[in-house]
């Protein structure tokens, strides 16, 4: 059971634009279909933010978030891990909002602050579909993504009365010491689950250096084989990182939040297409994909009633 590997599909996020790709998923009947055929093509847990449905822009409105929830849990037996980071500018309040309301399995929980830049992005495109969105792409470059302490002591008094295992986001390697002074506080339980954020500008690199430092790091301050973690690439490091976490003992997390192609210079369709690539490379190593109950029982998540 413990080698089993838990595919998570990132469905949409708050980094890439409507410009970037047409099968970027905006509308909460959209999201919540991908959602639903990406577990359908192998993803245990969908990774779940929501978007204005009139331009694209990420939004922490509780309603869209009803119209996404509600249809994939009535459709699907995934594990539905609800954002908690949100998207720039909102509050942590915002942000936290979706876990007392939606009470979901999992929710990310974003281990500290870091320097969160998608200006580089802006520089590739110059036809644009909404006002919006070089603004917010050039404006990240005075960005700090926000996650204090007094932050994360909110947060995690939340998730608990919720009854939600937090993800553990880690952007870079001392978001590990955080989790773990996090952990000998009492305030996150453990054992905990890990994902491994890689390839932010202003964070860790996507290298297989790096994954293994994280790793390492990991098994000096929790312990070897006492907690679970996962990892993703942003770009075109997504397969290849995935690929090597889920070969180190881990799992892996694709999706179009993350990365927009199925292959160089070809745009994945739908998430469901990179989950499926996904499960095709771990069967030629012949790594088993886990289903969504194989999951909760890895995570220690109660089973769905």
């Amino acid at each position: 059971m413990s080698r089993k590997v838990i595919i998570t599909a990132a469905i949409t996020g708050a980094i890439h634009t409507p410009t970037m790709s047409p099968y970027l998923p905006l509308t909460p009947e959209d999201i919540a279909q991908q959602a639903i055929d990406a577990a359908r093509a192998g993803a245990a847990s969908v990774h779940i933010h929501a978007r204005n449905p009139e331009d694209g822009r990420p939004s922490p409105d509780l309603d869209l978030f009803r119209r996404i929830v509600e249809p994939i849990r009535a459709a699907s037996n995934a594990i539905i891990c609800l954002t908690t980071g949100g998207g720039t500018g909102m509050t942590i309040e915002e942000r936290g909002a979706v876990v007392p309301e939606f009470r979901p399995e999992l929710a990310s929980f974003n281990m500290g602050s870091v320097n969160f830049s998608l200006h580089p992005v802006a520089r590739k495109y110059d036809d644009w579909k909404f006002e919006w969105e070089p603004m917010y792409l050039e404006g990240s470059r005075a960005n700090i993504f926000p996650n204090t302490f007094a932050d994360m002591e909110r947060l995690s008094a939340v998730m608990r009365a919720a009854g939600t295992k937090p993800e553990l986001e880690i952007y870079d390697v001392g978001h590990l010491y955080n989790a773990a002074f996090m952990i000998s506080e009492g305030l996150l339980d453990g054992p905990p689950y890990l994902q491994f954020v890689m390839g932010i500008l202003g964070a860790i690199q996507p290298t297989l250096h790096d994954l293994v430092h994280l790793k390492e790091t990991a098994d000096r301050l929790f312990g070897h084989g006492r907690y679970q973690w996962s990892a993703f690439g942003a770009g075109r490091s997504e397969f290849p990182i995935c690929t090597a976490a889920a070969l180190m003992g881990g799992h892996c997390r694709v999706g179009l939040e993350d990365n927009l192609y199925l292959a160089k210079g070809e745009l994945a369709t739908s998430n469901a297409a990179l989950v499926a690539k996904m499960v095709r490379i771990l069967g030629e190593f012949n790594l088993e994909t886990a289903t969504p109950d194989e999951a909760r029982q890895i995570l220690g998540l109660k089973p769905r009633t």
